[in-house]
């Protein structure tokens, strides 16, 4: 399954306990920034797909970016800075 976001957008693995995860969610939603947010204990492989960018752990938020990268509990700078906005 592909969960490449589409431009201008990114993709959010996280969990409904992780509080970094809430935090960036407040921050894009102020932003304005557009994202699919994915929970990893819901939607089969995704935590998998996580551990593989993550050297082998489950850490969220993992971001996927429209460009393939991904980034780790990035802050909204590092993600504006990424997307161009």
């Amino acid at each position: 399954m592909d969960f490449t976001p589409d431009a201008g957008t990114i993709t959010m693995f996280s969990t409904t306990w992780c509080g970094y995860c809430k935090r960036l969610k407040k921050m894009l939603d102020a932003s304005g920034i557009g994202y699919t947010e994915i929970n990893i204990e819901d939607v089969p492989g995704t935590a998998e797909l996580v551990e593989s960018l993550n050297g082998g752990n489950q850490t969220v938020p993992t971001v996927l970016y429209p460009d393939g990268s991904a980034a780790t509990n990035p802050s909204l700078n590092d993600v504006k800075a990424k997307l161009g906005v």
